[in-house]
């Protein structure tokens, strides 16, 4: 009997993702407010970025003009639109919308630049999937009402999101509430995911911070910023069901699968408990309605006082996501031995996998680990998956003839999608797959612009210097034949064949 080809379910959602504080640029244009990105410097692999209080025009913010999407989106999306994309990951930047973040009317300008976004991808064809706080939140809101841990911001943030909704009802139905909000589990997620301030100067990071215990009362800011994140993500789901019943409004986590660094048991145990409170501790809440099992032991020997109100249970309970999606980039492992050395990884400590590569940022490259975590997350909690954000960053040159071979991106890649299309056949449901920074863009954890993702050149530093021209890499023609075949051109050939 002759094998049938390998390729997707029907309908399966292929396309690309970027943010708009790394892609837009035009921070002031049209009335657009400061967001907390705007006040945060370029870094490197070894400098920190930094946040500063104040603008300062010795310094670079990335931010600023990014790869000014703003005024090239058109030229963009019809690029998307070449390869095949059906979906196309996008975020408004709240501060378009709402410049201050706790204005009673939203700014027109703003408005109207996202109706044409959408229009253009509707055009096309292209599905809008729209991310509604991307690390982007209005600086004003930080500053002066102390970000997300001061409840008043739940109002600010469903005004916001009921006004994008009304607006944008007969163009976007698939939307997500926060960016990696899992990362507020962590420190690292205090300034971007948190939009609680750091000192001036200090490391995107918190260097100062990581470098000594944390106090009990900062575990508790931590928390209860996301616990308002919570709340407020509920009620956006309520009212996005209520306006248009045709929407499908999602949570985003940061989700890395955790492997014992070895077959001690202390070791399975501390990955069990990072697997927890990385991903389960989100991942309940968004799609359960409720805290999980764990957490009350977790608080209470952490000190974690969660300032919660009468009627807050029942919000999250009746503000369930529709479908749970998530950035891949690695997997990390965990130990119980405090010598054993831990390096960062997508906003996460692990320790490196002694049996698999890591990328030139030291991101462990596991496309296995993907499988199994689609088979994790499916199997708690068996609702629809889609992965929103994978890729490697990598340096890309440009060759004499002005080319790009990034063959090593297409390797990579590919094997994810092999090991997607074993987790659908396990009978995980996966929606759709948007790799990150499908066209060249800032990077969130360095600020660096040679740290790129895209299938699309951008030419630009990390100096801010360069013309802005787009140029295809040869992983264009090759994802432009994955989306084409359904994923058949690539379940197809082997590791050996991962080139053009």
């Amino acid at each position: 009997m002759e094998e049938k080809q390998k390729t997707f379910p029907p309908g399966f959602l292929w396309g690309g993702a970027v943010a708009a504080n790394q892609a837009e640029g035009a921070w002031q244009a049209d009335g657009k407010g400061d967001s907390v990105a705007d006040h945060i410097t370029a870094g490197t692999k070894t400098s920190p970025r930094r946040f500063t209080e104040q603008i300062r025009p010795e310094e670079n913010y990335p931010s600023h003009e990014a790869i000014d999407f703003y005024h090239r989106y058109e030229e963009d999306i019809a690029l998307f639109a070449e390869m095949g994309f059906k979906v196309f990951r996008i975020s408004i930047a709240w501060t378009r919308i709402f410049p201050k973040g706790d204005e009673i009317s939203p700014n027109r300008a703003g408005i109207a630049y996202y109706r044409k976004v959408f229009e253009t991808c509707k055009k096309y064809g292209i599905e809008p999937l729209v991310t509604l706080s991307h690390y982007e939140m209005p600086y004003y809101l930080c500053e002066h009402y102390g970000g997300w841990t001061n409840r008043q911001t739940i109002a600010f943030f469903l005004r916001y999101c009921e006004t994008v909704f009304r607006e944008y009802q007969d163009l976007v139905h698939y939307w997500l509430t926060f960016n990696e909000m899992n990362t507020l589990v962590s420190r690292f997620g205090t300034l971007l995911a948190g939009g609680i301030l750091p000192e001036d100067g200090e490391d995107l990071f918190g260097t100062k911070r990581l470098g000594s215990p944390e106090t009990a009362a900062e575990k508790s800011r931590r928390f209860t910023a996301l616990h308002h994140q919570f709340l407020a993500g509920a009620q956006a789901v309520k009212i996005a069901h209520e306006i248009n019943p045709e929407n499908k409004v999602g949570c985003m986590l940061s989700a890395a699968g955790v492997h014992p660094y070895t077959c001690s048991p202390e070791d399975v145990l501390e990955a069990q408990a990072q697997m927890e409170r990385s991903n389960w501790l989100c991942g309940d809440v968004c799609v359960r309605g409720a805290y999980p099992y764990f957490a009350e032991r977790f608080f209470r020997e952490n000190g974690v006082q969660i300032r919660k109100e009468t009627g807050d249970d029942e919000i999250l309970k009746n503000g369930k996501v529709d479908f749970l999606s998530f950035s891949y980039y690695s997997s990390r492992c965990a130990t119980a031995d405090p010598k054993v050395i831990q390096t960062a990884g997508n906003m996460m400590l692990g320790v490196p996998n002694p049996y698999l590569e890591a990328s030139e940022w030291g991101w462990i490259i596991d496309p296995k680990g993907l499988r199994y975590l689609l088979n994790e997350l499916y199997g708690r909690y068996q609702i629809p998956l889609m992965v929103v954000e994978n890729g490697l960053g990598a340096v890309d040159r440009v060759t004499e003839d002005r080319q790009i071979h990034d063959d090593y991106r297409i390797a990579y890649l590919s094997e994810h999608i092999r090991q997607m299309w074993e987790a659908v056949n396990d009978g995980v449901e996966l929606l759709g797959y948007t790799p990150w920074g499908c066209i060249d863009l800032i990077s969130a954890s360095t600020g660096e612009m040679k740290k790129r993702y895209g299938f699309i050149y951008v030419d630009k530093d990390d100096e801010g210097k360069g013309t802005l021209e787009r140029k295809k890499k040869d992983s264009f023609a090759w994802y432009r034949e994955c989306i084409r075949t359904n994923g058949a051109s690539v379940l197809s050939t082997n590791k050996k064949e991962d080139k053009l």
